[in-house]
């Protein structure tokens, strides 16, 4: 492998990490939103807004910083998917701003009609960007039409197949499973106790999508599998993520919240992995001819020169985000408390 095929590699994996990065910290955020119009008491929703209070806009710039990743490292990838996918990516855009505008404005004024307005918008927010970005994941997992050029060449109504839909759903229970652990973990007395009662029938509904999703995988991707079986030594990665799903009831019924939100998060890092390593070394598969008009790591990479220069930026950049990210957790530790300054 030459130098640039290593460090497109690397770059790709980088990649990855942002991405996982963002659906952990973010994906909590989202799943907050989802639950949250299922809390009736003014006090209450406002215990649940400020749990990510303190820390989901900085959640939301690890999208930001994986955008950039693929604009710099992967020039064609990032030319190609927004033009194909620029409904969705407007669509998602717009999810992300309302979810803003209504975390902000939501208790700007004491009146029930412009509260539950904007509980509404963080509500419809939170589903609208979680099953936009698993719709986007799917047509990736199962390939786009391209041109020799690398154009899209289909329609918008062919990335609403039901495939994609399906892992945008699934995102979404995953998502909601991921949020609702969060608020058991930052929520005390009676608002724990309602919200417990939430995290059962979430994990249901997450399983029971992971593992339709998970069957249709094998049956109509079989690119897919045959990335683990040409690799075995990851279907490793495909166990740890069966006994971390497992182990989250069981840290729920015990009482062990933060066990059973890592336990969701390593979920997560291992579905993302299992992605990686399903894909590789698609980027964006091509439908139409898939062997030789696909974008791969290597063929849509940035110039060695660049590559080399975005690793270094990374190496000094990485640790600095991932320091302030646990800086940050650790001043906003421990259960919400409403004062003056809250939402």
């Amino acid at each position: 492998m030459s130098l640039h095929d290593q460090l497109a590699f690397i770059w790709f994996t980088v990649f990855v990490i942002l991405l996982t990065g963002y659906a952990i910290l973010d994906g909590f955020d989202l799943g907050v939103g989802m639950l949250h119009l299922f809390v009736k008491d003014d006090k209450e929703r406002r215990i649940v807004l400020n749990s990510i209070g303190p820390v989901w806009d900085g959640n939301g710039v690890w999208l930001v910083t994986a955008g950039g990743a693929l604009f710099a490292g992967f020039p064609e990838v990032y030319a190609t998917i927004c033009s194909s996918f620029y409904f969705p990516i407007m669509i998602l855009l717009s999810g992300l701003i309302f979810r803003a505008v209504a975390i902000e404005f939501r208790s700007k004024q004491p009146m029930y009609w412009w509260r539950q307005t904007f509980d509404v918008f963080f509500f419809i927010s939170g589903v609208i960007i979680s099953l936009t970005l698993g719709i986007a994941m799917g047509n990736l997992i199962r390939g786009i039409p391209l041109d020799k050029h690398g154009e899209f060449s289909g329609t918008f109504m062919e990335l609403m197949n039901p495939y994609s839909l399906l892992i945008g759903i699934m995102t979404v229970a995953l998502f909601a499973m991921h949020g609702s652990i969060y608020l058991v973990m930052k929520t005390d007395n009676e608002l724990h106790d309602k919200l417990r009662e939430k995290v059962n029938p979430s994990i249901i509904f997450f399983i029971m999508t992971y593992a339709i999703a998970t069957v249709a995988t094998l049956i109509y991707m079989p690119h897919m599998a045959n990335a683990i079986k040409e690799r075995p030594v990851f279907f490793i990665v495909a166990i740890i993520n069966f006994l971390a799903i497992a182990n989250i009831p069981r840290e729920i019924h015990h009482g062990r919240d933060g066990w059973a939100f890592i336990s969701s998060c390593i979920n997560i890092i291992c579905l993302l992995a299992l992605y990686g390593v399903g894909t590789y070394p698609n980027v964006v598969r091509n439908t139409l001819d898939p062997d030789n008009y696909s974008l791969t790591v290597y063929n849509s990479a940035s110039s060695e020169k660049t590559l080399g220069i975005l690793l270094i930026i990374a190496v000094i950049g990485v640790p600095l985000v991932i320091s302030y990210t646990i800086a940050i957790y650790r001043i906003f530790r421990g259960k919400v408390r409403l004062d003056k300054t809250s939402y």
